[in-house]
């Protein structure tokens, strides 16, 4: 290791990260000893990791359940890997129990825009069109456009800020995780029960 490159850095970022230590290293070196430099390098090269990832099957996976404190708020969710041997393991077991916290939390109504009630947006668009009358015809047609992404942003699973770190997307989740584990792992579906709703 060069100089300034320590074990000790290797071991933080690999711990802060859950990337590789020969990763961690080659990020620390690229990066001159950055730790937030070495951090972000190793997210593009995670984000790169999971894209080559994403066409893999993802038969396997794990039904997880995760009911709010009082019992009035419970969620049932799948998230799908590729093997047995990732399903079974503590670090996938949390992430389906998080992601099942998140959704008791957050409230999504799908899991990605491609998935999303067409009638639900066109009633988003209209509602947009409204607040935006009295507007010129060329600002409303960008004004609903805005607000139905920031309505999708809020309401898609994928897209929402995690609770457990709102920093981060819960697609920036998934995909962190994808490339920690070496496996494709797809968000199935869920359902949120509410008492009263």
């Amino acid at each position: 290791m060069s100089e300034q490159i320590t074990a000790r850095m290797v071991g933080d970022l690999r711990e802060m990260t859950g990337a590789g230590l020969m990763d961690c290293k080659k990020a620390l070196v690229e990066s001159s000893g950055d730790i937030d430099k070495a951090i972000e390098i190793l997210r593009k090269k995670g984000v790169a990791s999971a894209a080559k990832k994403a066409g893999r099957d993802a038969s396997e996976g794990l039904i997880d359940t995760y009911i709010h404190l009082g019992g009035k708020v419970g969620v049932l969710c799948e998230i799908n890997c590729e093997s047995d041997f990732v399903a079974k393991t503590d670090d996938f077991k949390q992430f389906v129990r998080d992601i099942a916290m998140h959704v008791a939390a957050a409230s999504p109504v799908c899991v990605s825009r491609e998935e999303i009630d067409q009638d639900l947006l066109e009633k988003e668009r209209e509602v947009a069109r409204g607040q935006a009358e009295g507007k010129p015809p060329q600002a409303i047609e960008k004004i609903v456009e805005g607000k139905v992404n920031k309505y999708l942003s809020e309401n898609c699973l994928l897209e929402q800020a995690y609770v457990k770190n709102p920093d981060q997307t819960i697609q920036e989740v998934l995909t962190a995780m994808i490339a920690k584990m070496g496996e494709n792992m797809v968000i199935k579906r869920f359902a949120r029960f509410q008492i009263g709703a």
